[in-house]
């Protein structure tokens, strides 16, 4: 979810590399780290869903985490051209591993799983499985078809994971932005899971950056071109779904975020632990809407943002 606001220039600490030393770095890798930080500052100070092409740009050429394969590509979920997902996991290993879906984000109109190598290979890097899924978009496909894409994707990974070396009774998910409102609607309503006959208990942990998960009433064009028309309104928000039995949910938001604010989290949070559910919240001082995604990337991993670190942390205690 991108919604166009007027964003103050700021830049993130955590993205500027120091000056290179040419005594110990080649010109190349000085000119290669300097475009990585460009492309950041660029995709965090002008807003991830209007710098697509720069989003590409720094997929192609930033580092990535190596020993990872990409064991499959564009493999078919579902009928739609959209029901697509890439497959990543640790080179030579053994299964069966933990399956991770990662969702992008995108207002719900935009994204390509094709864009986030640097996230599908960062968490096979960490031992899993790794589905970047497409999902299907707006205006073509209204609300609730992108947030049954995941269930579908779930449904066909428990069917079909075990065949690329997944345990599909440990499943996990990653989602930004609008790609963590996905997740969260699809495994907090309970009917999206039973519809496409997902076991529940299969899914052991959730972690997601930047959701909006309690964004009424409608206020943005994103919003309102996205959800307008829906006769429930209250069916669209994650958080009237918040229940004792829902997975255990990591919640991170960036404390600058003007574009999904954090307050999105910190209700969802509250929520959850009302409802007697395994929840954590935790927000990075400094950091945007974007900058939190980003963070994934091996280069841009820094101790003032382990948002990486966080979510594996939090994913191994739920094992």
């Amino acid at each position: 979810m991108a919604a166009k606001r007027n964003v103050p220039f700021t830049i993130a600490p955590c993205f500027i590399s120091r000056p290179g030393n040419f005594k110990a770095d080649s010109l190349v890798a000085v000119m290669m780290r300097n475009l990585m930080n460009l492309l950041a500052l660029v995709l965090i100070v002008g807003g991830l869903a209007y710098h697509f092409a720069a989003l590409k740009i720094f997929n192609a050429l930033v580092p990535k985490d190596a020993g990872t394969t990409r064991v499959a590509q564009s493999v078919a979920y579902g009928p739609d051209p959209r029901q697509r997902l890439d497959v990543y996991a640790p080179a030579g290993a053994r299964g069966p591993l933990p399956i991770l879906f990662f969702v992008n984000g995108g207002s719900w109109n935009d994204g390509a799983r094709g864009d986030y190598e640097f996230a599908g290979r960062a968490f096979a890097a960490g031992g899993y499985l790794t589905l970047a899924m497409d999902y299907r978009l707006m205006p073509e496909n209204p609300f609730p078809s992108f947030v049954q894409d995941i269930a579908i994707a779930m449904a066909w990974a428990q069917n079909h994971g075990a065949e690329f070396g997944g345990d599909p009774r440990r499943m996990f998910a990653v989602g930004h932005s609008a790609g963590a409102y996905n997740i969260a609607l699809a495994v907090l309503d309970k009917h999206y899971l039973e519809v496409a006959g997902v076991d529940p208990a299969a899914l052991r942990g959730i972690a997601t950056l930047a959701g909006p998960f309690d964004f009424l009433p409608l206020d943005t064009r994103v919003t309102i071109d996205t959800f307008g028309k829906v006769a429930d309104p209250a069916a669209t928000q994650p958080i009237n779904f918040a229940n004792a039995d829902a997975p255990p949910f990591l919640l991170l938001t960036g404390a600058d975020d003007k574009t999904v604010f954090p307050r999105n989290s910190r209700a969802l949070a509250k929520r959850l632990m009302e409802a007697g559910a395994t929840v954590k919240l935790k927000e990075y001082s400094g950091v945007g809407h974007t900058g939190i995604m980003l963070a994934l990337a091996k280069p841009l991993r820094k101790a003032a943002t382990p948002v990486y670190e966080d979510i594996l942390e939090f994913f191994a205690q739920q094992k």
